[in-house]
């Protein structure tokens, strides 16, 4: 009899690993699922209007943040790991949307990040000005993560800045689609999974007690994703009364 409860606790052990590696594995590869439909939105109309690349700033600012917080707090590797794979989701997005919008561009003026000019920042022509951004932000993070490093209020900062740029993660396209007045261009199938995933990963921050600046995080963003779904049937109401 207790073999048989050793192996079933075996069994039980097992299982729960596979699940845990299966929730992990999603974690770190799930963020980057919902850009799937919006790149591939972009690619089949050749418009990448309907989507704010404001979202990527945001994303890049905020996990570049949580991997220099990583290093003063080493939390799980999985959320370490989500941000590489979401920094290279992120520039595979600016890269379409700066090949779309090069492809249909009429005037030959082209706004670079060497202008110096803010009317145009994070609006730029190429998408090595983007990649020139983001390293010189992350040169600048690493020199003050190396002086500050001791310090527990700037590590706690830190992370509390990451969670707060990634928690204003829906809010440029929020903006975007009231901007536009529509939420044509934009991939409804994108939202459906921010908020599929971001109920999947508060619950995972809450159940693996994460720092509690990512399920608060997580909270916020909730709102603003179902914000942006009432948004899309707000617009395609008011599309069908413009129409008749």
């Amino acid at each position: 009899m207790d073999a048989e409860v050793v192996l079933k606790e075996e069994d039980m052990d097992g299982s729960w690993t596979l699940l845990s590696w299966l929730a992990s594995c999603l974690m770190v590869f799930g963020g980057a699922l919902p850009y799937v439909p919006q790149y591939q939105e972009i690619q089949r109309s050749s418009n990448s209007e309907g989507f704010s690349t404001r979202v990527c700033l945001v994303l890049l600012i905020a996990n570049i943040l949580r991997i220099f917080f990583w290093i003063g707090k080493q939390f799980e590797l999985t959320l370490l790991l989500q941000s590489v794979v979401m920094i290279i989701t992120m520039f595979a997005m600016l890269h379409l949307c700066c090949a779309v919008q090069n492809t249909n561009r009429v005037s030959t003026k082209q706004h670079r990040l060497s202008d110096l000019d803010f009317r145009y920042f994070w609006k730029w022509s190429t998408f090595e000005d983007y990649l020139l951004f983001c390293f010189g932000f992350t040169v600048l993070c690493a020199l003050v993560t190396l002086l500050l490093l001791d310090s527990a209020v700037f590590v706690e900062t830190l992370g509390s800045l990451a969670v707060m740029f990634e928690a204003m993660l829906g809010l440029p396209q929020l903006l975007q689609n009231f901007h536009n007045s529509s939420t044509k261009g934009m991939s409804v199938k994108m939202v459906l999974l921010w908020t599929a995933g971001d109920v999947f990963k508060t619950t995972y921050f809450v159940m693996n007690e994460s720092p509690t600046q990512f399920w608060v995080c997580g909270v916020f963003q909730i709102i603003i994703d179902v914000a942006i779904l009432l948004q899309v049937l707000f617009y395609s109401q008011d599309t069908r009364v413009k129409l008749g």
